[in-house]
Order: C-alpha cells, then sequence, then structure tokens
C-alpha cells in the first residue's frame, strides 16, 4: 500500500455552488477526477456500483476518479461542489476504502468557500457533465489553475488536503489479496507500470515460476498478471487521452505496450472504443 504523500498532487478543476431543481439526473458518468460534494439544502442520490448513496444536508461525500455512478434529484437540492485532479503517477486515493459519506469538523464549509475565493473563475456554466466532463474544459482549467498567484495555489493545495483528511481519517486500507507474494507484485507492478514488465522476471523476483506466479495472481485477483497490468495502463491511458495532446502512437510506448496496434487492440477491449474515438468523443461534448 502506497502512503507516499508526496504523490499528492492536486489541482482544482472545478469548484462552486450549484442550485439544482430536481434537474440533477445524469447517468453512467465516469470521470478521470475525483469529486467531493458539501451538501447545504434538499436531498439527491447518488448510484455507485455497490450501493445507493443518499445525500444530506451538512454532510460530505467523496466519489474517486474512475467510480462509474450516477445522479437522482427529484427536489431542490444545493451543494458545493470540488473536482480536484492528481498530477501524480499514481493517485494513493487508490489504496483506500473510503467513506462515501463523512460528518466533517466543524469550520470545513468556511474553508470550502475560501478555497472557492482562491479558484475565481471556475465554477461550472452547465451541471451536465457532458460539457466539462472532456479534454477541452479540462485542459484549460488545468492551465488556468496553473496560472494563479503562488500563495494561491499553496494555500489551495492546504485546503484540498484538509478536506481529504476528513475521509481519509475514516479510511481504511485496501486489502487486496491474502498472499503477501502478490501483495508485493501489486506494488512492483504500480510503480512500474510504463516500464516493460516481464512475467519471467516479475517470477523471480517472487522467487515463484512463471506457471505458478499466473495461478496464484489469477486465484488472487480474479485475472491473469498481464489483465491487470493491461487495465491498469488503460486507466492511466483514459485520462492521458483526455488531458494531453500526445500523440495516440507515442502514448502507447510510453505507457509500455510497445506498438500503436496493440495498444488499439486492448484499449478496445477494456473500453469498447478505439482511443482516437475516445479522445474524438471527449473533445466533442463542448
Amino acid at each position: 500500500m502506497n502512503n507516499d504523500i508526496d504523490q499528492m498532487l492536486y489541482l482544482v478543476l472545478h469548484i462552486g455552488e450549484a442550485y439544482c431543481q430536481a434537474d440533477w439526473n445524469y447517468k453512467d458518468i465516469c470521470s478521470p477526477f475525483t469529486r467531493m460534494y458539501y451538501v447545504t439544502e434538499g436531498h439527491a442520490q447518488i448510484i455507485l456500483p455497490d450501493k445507493t448513496q443518499d445525500l444530506r444536508p451538512g454532510f460530505m461525500y467523496i466519489i474517486p476518479a474512475f467510480t462509474p455512478h450516477s445522479y437522482v434529484c427529484r427536489e431542490e437540492f444545493s451543494h458545493y461542489y470540488i473536482h480536484i485532479y492528481n498530477e501524480s503517477g499514481h493517485d494513493i486515493l487508490e489504496d483506500w476504502n473510503l467513506p462515501t459519506e463523512i460528518e466533517p469538523e466543524s469550520g470545513i464549509l468556511s474553508r470550502i468557500r475560501k478555497l472557492q475565493m482562491l479558484c475565481p473563475g471556475m465554477a461550472l456554466t452547465q451541471t451536465d457533465p457532458q460539457y466539462y466532463d472532456n479534454s477541452s474544459s479540462l485542459d484549460r482549467n488545468i492551465r488556468k489553475n496553473k496560472q494563479r498567484e503562488l500563495y494561491a495555489r499553496v494555500e489551495s493545495r492546504g485546503i484540498i488536503y484538509q478536506l481529504l483528511a476528513q475521509f481519509l481519517h475514516e479510511a481504511t486500507p485496501k486489502q487486496y489479496v491474502e498472499d503477501e507474494r502478490i501483495t508485493q507484485m501489486l506494488e512492483y507492478i504500480r510503480t512500474n507500470l510504463t516500464a516493460p514488465l516481464d512475467l519471467d522476471a516479475m517470477a523471480t523476483l517472487s522467487c515463484l515460476s512463471k506457471d505458478y506466479l499466473v495461478r496464484i495472481f489469477k486465484r488472487e485477483m480474479k485475472m491473469t498478471p498481464t489483465a491487470y497490468i493491461n487495465k491498469k495502463r488503460i486507466e492511466k491511458a483514459q485520462l492521458r487521452l483526455v488531458t494531453e495532446t500526445t500523440s495516440i502512437k507515442e502514448l502507447a510506448y510510453q505507457l509500455g505496450f510497445g506498438g500503436q496496434t496493440y495498444f488499439n487492440r486492448i484499449f478496445k477491449r477494456i473500453t469498447g472504443q478505439t482511443p482516437l474515438g475516445y479522445r474524438k468523443k471527449a473533445r466533442d461534448m463542448v
């Protein structure tokens, strides 16, 4: 499990207060950034893969990056939203089971309002994710964030840490597997995700035969090492296709796929789209 807070390089993408008239109803959202909400009035729901979460005034909520979800709202509903993007190579929030809902300590709302003051021009003009969850919007707001005064960027990051700490205070480390050898292997894969990863080398590192490594890895993770590596690389590719202009060919090599053809095939197998189609869809949704 990764506890390196130096990998918490968060930028604010969007922040503001939203007033919804039973119209916050959006389906099948899966964003490359983390969302936090502080509810002030009304009631709504977030439909998550494993549960339906009621949203209540005075509570905070978090949806980590790449979490599929939908919103349901049937009445007036007001909330503050904070969307944050991690520039680090690995988001350590992935290594923790975060509570979806918390009752934050007193003073949190004033800190959210201060963060909003420090991030002018970053409020959403539309609450529909198709208008902001795309490459043009993300790239624009990443640049806007970095163009602010140094003091504002430093203070903003400090407040983000304080907000995340509310959730991490009640979080528990993810226990991926029972076999310590596989735990070590997962950490090795995450640390070296963009480098060539050879099963023979990993087997040697684990002091196992390749066949036995594949067998116990599949038993613990419900997929082969190669499938897991491809899954994590494609997640990183999805983020970079939305937030960068790097060519698909170059991206394939940078992520360790060895070539664009193989990258295209794996990307489509996992996402149902080609990398070019995925990027084009993100750019068209403006």
